[in-house]
C-alpha cells in the first residue's frame, strides 16, 4: 500500500493465495477440489483460462528463467510479491546479511522448511513461509518456492518427493533471481544501507 493510498483513506485489499483479478490478467492457478477432480489442473480457478505454458515452466530450465518469471507474474499472489515494497525489517535484514548471506539463508530455508509432504504433515504445508520480515520470504512467495503445494503447481515437483540437489539448486536460483532484481544495490558484504 502506497503512502498516497493511505492519505486517501484506502484500506489494503485482503490478499490470499487464492485471490484472483482476472479482469486485469491476474489469475489463481492453485486448483480447487472441483478442478482437481476433473483433471483441469493449470487453469485459473476463477475464470478457467490457461495462459501458462506449463510444460515449458515445468522443465525448470534456468536458461529460460525470464519466461518462468513472466509466467509466475500472471498469478495474482505472485505478482503482489514482485510489486509490493519490502518492509523496513526485511530491508534491514538484507542490509545486515548482504547478497552472500541471503544466498545462504535462501538455500537453508529450501532445505529445511520444504521437506516432502505426506498425509500426516499436509496441514502444515502452506504455513512455513511468512509474508514479511525477511526478503527471502518475499522471494519465496514471488517465485512459488514457499510451500510444496506451490512447488508442485509451478515447478512440477511432487509434494511427496525428497528434493534433489538439482531441485534445491533450481529453487534457490529462483529466489536469488528475485533478490537480485528487487535489491539491485545490495552487495555481497553485509552491514550496508539500502
Amino acid at each position: 500500500m502506497t503512502q498516497d493510498s493511505l492519505k486517501l483513506g484506502l484500506k489494503p485489499l485482503k490478499m490470499t493465495c487464492t485471490t484472483a483479478d482476472c479482469e486485469h490478467g491476474m489469475h489463481c492457478f492453485i486448483p480447487d477440489k472441483k478442478l482437481l477432480k476433473s483433471g483441469q489442473v493449470g487453469k485459473c480457478r476463477d475464470c478457467g483460462c490457461n495462459p501458462v505454458d506449463w510444460k515449458r515452466v515445468h522443465q525448470r530450465n534456468l536458461n529460460d528463467i525470464a519466461f518462468t518469471i513472466s509466467s509466475l507474474q500472471l498469478e495474482r499472489v505472485r505478482n503482489e510479491f514482485w510489486e509490493k515494497c519490502l518492509d523496513p525489517v526485511a530491508l534491514a535484514y538484507a542490509a545486515k546479511k548482504g547478497k552472500a548471506g541471503l544466498r545462504e539463508v535462501a538455500e537453508h530455508r529450501i532445505r529445511k522448511y520444504l521437506p516432502p509432504v505426506y498425509p500426516r504433515t499436509a496441514t502444515f504445508d502452506g504455513r512455513q513461509t511468512r509474508k514479511s520480515g525477511n526478503p527471502v520470504f518475499y522471494a519465496q512467495h514471488a517465485t512459488a518456492t514457499c510451500c510444496r503445494k506451490c512447488i508442485l503447481e509451478w515447478h512440477g515437483i511432487p509434494k511427496d518427493t525428497i528434493l534433489s540437489e538439482e531441485h534445491i539448486g533450481y529453487l534457490t536460483s529462483l529466489v536469488i533471481y528475485y533478490l537480485d532484481k528487487r535489491l539491485p544495490h545490495l552487495t555481497d558484504n553485509s552491514s550496508q544501507t539500502i
